[in-house]
């Protein structure tokens, strides 16, 4: 697929009732359309755990509102940032001063959300962070603006380390994606280790994307740890799980640590190759009856492909994101954003829940292990759920993160 710089428009637009209906409804809304622009990688390294996929669960999300039946417009644009920073903010900055985009939504690759964090808030304007990672953005970077909606560095280390090193795991290596949540994620993952009494016996730092990882699983190798931590994510930890296979070291008696996994994953990887992984989600499609029901709606408008719970996090935002945006009527972003947290927050993929003052969406988290073949019943049906972590447990606290709204 050849790749833009800017976006390239894949509009859903849903036509108000009749004008005098419609007139009362976007009295406050700017230029009387409410725009969703979903920024991911859409043909690299994380294009199947964001990609279009987001833009199909952003769709699902207007669908489900019914906003053409209360009289709202609403569009949605992609683009693809290509995992780059600089790409990502000439994005932002078009899209809301050109474009009239109202809110940016997904941003996986944590330097990407940084900078598109810090545009928005000069802006004005809203971004619902589904992809990225790292736990600063509702720490050091929080913002009245952004809302961290699906997952975070500080909950993968807290729920896959805590829960290793419990289970006699207490020796770590580190294989890291070079960049901010790479970074990020290995130190809140050391942070939870040696918080357990487990100790670090080394790390490496591999560039970002990677291809081979030889050299890096040699030296994790030789350090004879019990657990070899992949701070890394997508292709990369798809290919250092593949690599780390063909030397053997898990037959050696060295284990895998994924500390960010998706069902992409370990699709891509075959269970054959990915069973017995530990990791943890924040959704996974076959929890109950209403996941199910939405996951097969996602997977046939996705090309049989089911959702990821970057997938689950775009919908389940743009959801709340619009019930905030009808109930002050006006799309002004600080606002919507302040309006988000007031309000709980339900849907049929999360549950119910909150948003907290520095932008943490809270919601449970969940403990898996990878399925044998022989366990499995067919495609997707890849996890066990080993244990629940409550909502309110699954996240750094509120006291810890250090954010300047946080008062």
């Amino acid at each position: 697929m050849k790749r833009k710089l800017l976006s390239t428009l894949i509009t859903t637009a849903f036509a108000g009732a009749a004008a005098l209906g419609a007139g009362a409804a976007q009295a406050q809304i700017s230029d009387g359309v409410i725009k969703i622009g979903v920024m991911n990688d859409m043909s690299g390294l994380y294009a199947d755990i964001a990609g279009p996929g987001s833009v199909t669960a952003a769709r699902m999300a207007i669908e489900d509102f019914g906003a053409a039946a209360k009289g709202l417009k609403v569009e949605v644009v992609g683009a693809d940032h290509q995992n780059k920073p600089d790409v990502g903010s000439t994005i932002a900055r078009t899209w809301y001063d050109v474009d009239k985009v109202d809110v940016i939504v997904d941003v996986p690759t944590s330097s990407v959300a940084l900078a598109v964090n810090q545009i928005t808030r000069d802006k004005g304007k809203a971004f619902l962070v589904s992809g990225a990672a790292t736990s600063d953005l509702t720490g050091k970077a929080c913002s009245p603006n952004t809302i961290h909606w699906t997952y975070d560095t500080w909950m993968l280390a807290n729920g896959t380390g805590s829960a290793i090193v419990k289970t006699g795991g207490d020796t770590w290596f580190f294989l890291t994606a070079d960049y901010a949540f790479g970074h990020a994620l290995e130190r809140d993952t050391e942070a939870a280790v040696t918080k357990g009494g487990g100790k670090v016996l080394g790390k490496v730092r591999h560039p970002f994307p990677g291809q081979d990882f030889s050299s890096f699983l040699l030296q994790a190798q030789a350090s004879k740890a019990k657990v070899i931590g992949l701070a890394n994510a997508g292709g990369d930890t798809i290919n250092s799980i593949k690599q780390a296979a063909e030397f053997g070291i898990t037959r050696a008696g060295q284990n895998l640590a994924g500390m960010l996994v998706f069902i992409t994953d370990v699709h891509g990887l075959g269970l054959n190759t990915a069973q017995g992984l530990i990791f943890t989600e924040t959704f996974y499609w076959d929890l109950n009856d209403q996941t199910r029901a939405w996951s097969r709606r996602f997977a046939a408008a996705n090309g049989g492909k089911y959702p990821s719970m970057v997938h689950a996090g775009v919908y389940s935002s743009v959801l709340h994101y619009l019930k905030a945006v009808e109930a002050l009527k006006s799309d002004d972003g600080t606002k919507v954003i302040e309006q988000m947290k007031k309000m709980p927050t339900d849907d049929p993929l999360f549950g119910k829940g909150s948003v907290r003052a520095d932008g943490r969406k809270l919601h449970p988290a969940y403990l898996v292990e990878v399925k044998k073949p022989s366990e499995s019943k067919g495609p997707y049906d890849y996890y066990k759920v080993r244990a629940t972590i409550p909502a309110d447990q699954a996240f750094r606290p509120l006291n810890q993160g250090e954010c300047p709204l946080v008062k």
